[in-house]
């Protein structure tokens, strides 16, 4: 068995919060290491939370943990690393692209890239993709996402926040 078997096996875990996306989706799985040693493999894998206490870590390494167990796999070490911190940067293409088709508004810049004093996101309606579009609140249903309104179709939707 190798790692790369093992990422195959982690596509299938998905995230409690947003299951259109997986984990490999979101970028949080950092490193796999397979070992075997006396005929026992082990396997370590370390993921990055998307926020420092995010709630649904919990369900996502009870995932991570199912899906090697119901592949035979009896040693299993999950780990949290926190630095360097999760950023939008780390997912994936296919990721935004799931997440524009579910109805959220995937994140739109660089995290790293900072907005000036008065500016703001530029985020698109993900249904009809006007850019006329307004802040509702800055939290949503889960930290990692704004509420926002079409001005043009009248639609609320969800933005994935960029860190």
């Amino acid at each position: 068995m190798t790692s790369d078997e093992v990422m195959v096996w982690l596509a299938d875990v998905t995230d409690p919060e947003v299951p259109v996306l997986t984990i490999l989706d979101l970028g949080i799985v950092r490193n796999v290491v397979v070992n075997t040693e006396n005929g026992e493999t082990s396997v370590k894998v370390v993921i990055t939370p998307t926020y420092s206490g995010c709630p649904a870590m919990d369900v996502i390494t009870l995932g991570i943990r199912m899906a090697l167990v119901s592949r035979g796999i009896k040693y299993i070490t999950i780990e949290q690393q926190i630095s360097p911190a999760w950023t939008t940067d780390w997912m994936t293409e296919d990721g935004k692209r799931k997440l524009k088709a579910y109805g959220i508004a995937p994140p739109n810049r660089k995290a790293f890239r900072s907005l000036g004093l008065f500016e703001e996101d530029k985020v698109s309606c993900p249904r009809c993709g006007s850019d006329e579009t307004e802040l509702v609140s800055q939290f949503g249903p889960t930290s990692c996402k704004a509420l926002y309104k079409c001005l043009s179709c009248k639609e609320p939707f969800e933005h994935f926040k960029c860190h």
